[in-house]
């Protein structure tokens, strides 16, 4: 039987067939590198004036995003964050990052 917090939703069921199945998300699986289409754009709306990169349209699992985040952190030498597909890096760092992920193997443009 599995955990008791896990089924915290159901109630009661007077089926003697009834089995209870957790709802477990799926791993988006990774494309590979020269499949992704990354665009790379520049936005400082809601930002209080303040310069990001933004590179979007990442196809593949929450882990290799925050991976090649923390590369891309790490080169550009600034902070940022990566959720929802979307790597956010502090500064106007558009030409470099694609040149960075164009050297790693990824298809990256300039939008």
């Amino acid at each position: 039987m599995s955990d008791w917090k896990d089924r915290l939703g159901v109630v009661f069921s007077t089926s003697t067939e009834f089995n209870y199945e957790l709802d477990v998300e799926q791993q988006e699986e990774t494309l590979p590198k020269a499949k992704q289409n990354l665009r790379v754009a520049l936005d400082k709306r809601n930002r209080g004036g303040k310069k990001v990169t933004i590179v979007a349209d990442f196809k593949g699992s929450e882990d290799d995003l925050k991976e090649l985040c923390k590369m891309l952190k790490t080169k550009c030498g600034v902070g940022g964050s990566a959720k929802d597909g979307e790597i956010i890096i502090q500064g106007d760092f558009r030409q470099k990052i694609v040149d960075i992920l164009k050297a790693g193997g990824y298809r990256a443009r300039v939008i």
